[in-house]
């Protein structure tokens, strides 16, 4: 390299990380950095450069020599302000004692200079907010991050600032002050699409209130700041660590609205932008997006291998893999595997991901009162979220558990509430599993021909969609006597009327079908009612005269 090449990497790198170059950046500064070692400023911008152009281990390196060369220089605010960003990049690789570890130091450089005041105290204040939030401590890690966005304000840090009320918001959403902490995280969003705060804050600060966002169900704005997202990244075409999370949550858009090819695309593209560097704790979230994928579409041993997997990077397998037992005809498994989930998780909204799940394989085990308590709960989560997909989650269930308490004509309100809501949201998988189950309760009414209408209209986004597990179910349901018996009767209500002429109580009907007795009452008022009598001995006398007994 001629003498003019070398004295000329140096501004060059400089230039090409103030344009966002971060390719470029890092060689340029990487070769300089060979000829002659850099200063602590530039080593700072060498370590980002490699952070975000996908060189994570070298920037840990660099961003040690960094905070050496501050120290040296007695320049504690650098040496502390290095230290905490070697904490960032361990603590998001899962590296807690090496993470803790650098935030100590950084905290005993700042203790050591209590007369004079650093904005770096504040960005200490952040990953304390972020344990306490772990903890279950809401009230405190408010508190901690609202400490830490005054610091930031105060020294007119915007990263700080941004990163502290991001912070505070989602703590706010965990407190069930969902209004007021979706307020304060688009707040922080203002200032990262104003161009106001770095990249990393901004890229982390994206991935975290789109996670926020399907935490809470709120498509709208998960599919806005996803699309933001996506400019942010085509504007660095060298940024590397958040495309991966970003093409995740296309997917799981992409998957909502009926577009699935290119949801499994972009779900294998995630996998593979997040498989290297290697410890990406994301991929584990890719590869659960994958195997859902694979799940709706019936290719359950490609499921299985993908829900696998992202066990073995992070990601707890359910509810999908619990689906996938049901949907393999494992229902006693699936419902262990369920009630494990839901027992193990105490937050509320990670709850509320489970709990459909857990309704409809209770339904599916004829664990009607269970179902129920799950319903009921998460009705009562998504009555606190102004969230049209959970509402819809939850009117499902809610209709879902009706049908399983014989109780059709109440369970068609919130049945076709969920489709309302799930058309509105332009989510044609949902829409059809709605009226899969409305075509049921049409049945047990005594509309049969209302019941193939709605059948055949899901028939149809299933047969479009590819969603063959689905398909099978419907055959099922097509190919199963309904409403030709006499008196427009279910198979259900034949076997309870079957049993009730046979001089059975309820709670012997009960203990024999496995229903609760309160089921069993609901069909026998169902019973009287289409076969026009109005006691036991009148409806067994009908069971004689159409040979039902």
């Amino acid at each position: 390299m001629s003498a003019d090449a070398i004295s000329e990497a140096l501004p060059k790198g400089r230039r090409a990380f103030d344009r966002q170059a971060w390719g470029p950046a890092h060689d340029s500064l990487a070769a300089a950095d060979g000829q002659q070692p850099l200063s602590p400023a530039d080593l700072e911008r060498l370590a980002t450069a490699a952070y975000l152009s996908g060189r994570e281990t070298e920037s840990l390196e660099v961003w040690a020599r960094a905070h050496t060369a501050f120290r040296d220089e007695a320049d504690v605010a650098g040496a502390a302000r290095c230290a905490f960003w070697l904490a960032f990049v361990l603590l998001h690789r899962g590296e807690t004692a090496r993470g803790g570890g650098w935030l100590a130091r950084a905290q005993r450089l700042l203790d050591g200079a209590e007369e004079q005041d650093y904005v770096e105290r504040g960005y200490l204040l952040f990953p304390v907010g972020l344990r306490q939030v772990m903890a279950g401590d809401l009230t405190t890690a408010y508190a901690t991050f609202g400490q830490a966005a005054r610091i930031g304000e105060s020294f007119a840090d915007r990263d700080l600032a941004t990163m502290a009320r991001h912070g505070q918001g989602r703590a706010m959403i965990r407190m069930g002050r969902t209004a007021e902490g979706l307020a304060l995280l688009d707040e922080a969003m203002v200032a990262i699409t104003a161009g106001e705060v770095s990249p990393i804050v901004a890229g982390d600060v994206y991935c975290s209130v789109i996670e926020a966002c399907h935490e809470i169900s709120d498509v709208h704005r998960a599919q806005e700041w996803t699309t933001a997202l996506t400019a942010f990244c085509e504007a660095q075409p060298d940024l590397v660590p958040y495309r991966g999370q970003c093409l995740v949550h296309r997917s799981e858009l992409l998957q909502l609205h009926g577009e699935w090819p290119d949801a499994m695309l972009e779900a294998r593209r995630a996998c593979a932008r997040l498989s290297e560097p290697s410890g990406q704790p994301a991929l584990g979230m890719a590869l659960y997006q994958r195997a859902e994928l694979h799940r709706v579409r019936g290719e359950f041993e490609a499921a299985e291998d993908a829900y696998r997997e992202a066990s073995e990077h992070g990601r707890p397998p359910h509810p999908g893999l619990a689906l996938l037992r049901l949907a393999q005809g494992e229902t006693e498994a699936a419902r262990a595997a369920i009630s494990h989930a839901v027992d193990e998780t105490e937050e509320r909204l990670s709850r509320s991901k489970l709990l459909a799940a857990y309704v409809e394989i209770q339904l599916a085990a004829s664990e009607v009162a269970a179902a129920r308590a799950g319903a009921d709960e998460l009705e009562q989560i998504a009555g606190t979220l102004d969230a049209p997909l959970l509402q819809a989650i939850s009117a499902l269930a809610t209709g879902a558990v009706l049908l399983g308490e014989a109780d059709p004509q109440a369970a068609l309100v919130p049945l076709r509430r969920a489709w309302s809501i799930w058309c509105e949201l332009e989510a044609p998988y949902e829409t059809a599993r709605a009226r899969v189950l409305i075509g049921m309760a049409c049945d047990q009414v005594g509309d049969p021909g209302g019941a193939n209408v709605e059948w055949e209209h899901a028939r149809a986004v299933f047969t479009r969609l590819g969603a063959e597990a689905d398909l099978v179910e419907l055959d099922r349901l097509a190919a199963t006597p309904r409403s030709s018996t006499a008196g427009g009767l279910t198979a259900r209500e034949v076997e309870v009327l079957m049993l009730v002429a046979k001089g059975w109580t309820n709670a012997q009907v009960a203990a024999e079908l496995v229903l609760s007795e309160h089921t069993v009452r609901r069909h026998l008022q169902n019973i009287y009612a289409k076969i026009g009598v109005t006691s036991r001995a009148a409806a067994t006398a009908y069971a004689y005269e159409h040979d039902l007994v």
